[in-house]
């Protein structure tokens, strides 16, 4: 199978580290323009510079915005309207105690792990369905599925992404716009290197080796064994981008290494 992008333009939230780069990098060596965002500048620039030393001929744009706000989504669209592809990629996650998470607190990772999707898809898929073609791709996780006790609010943000993937595949059904979402188990991007890399307890082992270990002693069902690549995950969303898998729309597609026990 040969995935060809050509022609095509992706926008890719929160795409200067780990799965969002990894997925916009893979988009950009099947031949698509690729738009990288990210709130700090030299992120961005650095981001870019990178994919275009390792995709030969990448054309690669950047905008810098805060997209857990209304007003820094309104900046992505008007710098890029018409995008083919779109991938609500960014988020954060950590520990926090539902029973002491604040108001503020909920609002912050809502606004960011969730709103950001609301909002760059109300403005990017209606011009997606007037030119017939159109590819939107939810991140979502495993914990969603999964709701785990010590990130009982990422949990929520992330199963939303369901809710709204699918209902939003039925507001465009017919129009030629598939709407998926993609569920990642742990996985070795940059967030989870960096946590896994506090933890006394890995000092002297690989990040790979730490990944192994976490998953092990805290997704037990998982069958790989092993924490994902980031580039595994983005195999899954270039193959979700491209007209191959046109009949793919409403979809939770796993690439959580067998974590979640549901067979269907």
């Amino acid at each position: 199978m040969k995935i060809d992008l050509s022609n095509r333009t992706a926008v890719v939230s929160g795409s200067t580290k780990g799965i969002g780069y990894a997925i916009a990098r893979g988009l950009a060596g099947a031949g698509a323009a690729v738009v990288i965002s990210g709130r700090k500048p030299d992120e961005v620039e650095a981001a870019m510079a990178k994919m275009t030393g390792e995709v030969g001929g990448a054309d690669v744009r950047g905008v810098v915005a805060d997209l857990g706000t209304a007003d820094g989504c309104a900046k992505l669209v008007d710098a890029e309207p018409a995008p083919d592809i779109l991938v609500n990629n960014v988020g954060f996650f950590g520990p926090s105690d539902v029973l002491e998470t604040t108001d503020d607190e909920w609002r912050t990772i809502l606004d960011v792990n969730f709103m950001s999707g609301v909002r760059l898809s109300r403005a990017l898929v209606p011009g997606m369905v007037d030119r017939g073609w159109g590819r939107v791709i939810f991140l979502s996780s495993e914990s969603a599925h999964n709701i785990p006790g010590e990130m009982v609010n990422y949990g929520v943000t992330k199963t939303a992404y369901l809710a709204l993937s699918r209902g939003l595949a039925k507001r465009v059904a017919g129009s030629g716009v598939t709407i998926n979402a993609i569920l990642p188990g742990p996985t070795l991007s940059d967030a989870l290197r960096d946590q896994l890399a506090e933890d006394p307890a890995n000092a002297g082992k690989s990040p790979e080796q730490a990944g192994v270990d976490f998953v092990r002693a805290n997704r037990p069902t998982s069958i790989i064994h092993r924490a994902a690549a980031v580039e595994e995950v983005a195999n899954m969303a270039v193959y979700v981008a491209s007209p191959q898998a046109s009949a793919t729309t409403g979809a939770a597609l796993r690439v959580d290494g067998g974590v979640i026990e549901d067979i269907i």
